[in-house]
């Protein structure tokens, strides 16, 4: 006989006979095509101890296919950097390289701020 305690993890008690346990499963974006997607690429300096980075916001899209943007957009740049909740960032003002670069990538880029 298998001890499933494991498989309860995380299951809070209830009292109630029709419960019936659900997986937090975030629900899957689309990705958008890149000529829909509204990128916009900024400079940010707040709360980052006065560094500048590149800020690219609006990606509509899995977290994936996020991530894949961001590592080529820094392996361009030859720079660090994240990509998470639907926001690339990019260590240090490459503004103009990241416009062109996505460009070249199908996307339509626009500068907001900074």
């Amino acid at each position: 006989m298998a001890n499933d305690w494991k498989e309860r993890l995380g299951v809070v008690f209830s009292t109630n006979p029709d419960f019936e346990y659900e997986n937090e499963q975030e629900e899957t974006q689309e990705t958008l095509p890149p000529q829909q997607q509204k990128l916009r690429v900024s400079l940010d300096k707040r709360n980052r101890k006065g560094k500048a980075v590149t800020l690219i916001t609006g990606f509509v899209g899995t977290e994936d296919d996020l991530k894949s943007l961001g590592k080529m957009l820094k392996t361009k740049c030859g720079v660090g950097g994240s990509a998470k909740e639907g926001e690339i960032l990019i260590q240090g003002d490459f503004r103009e390289q990241v416009m062109k670069l996505l460009q070249q990538e199908g996307y339509k880029p626009k500068r907001s701020g900074g």
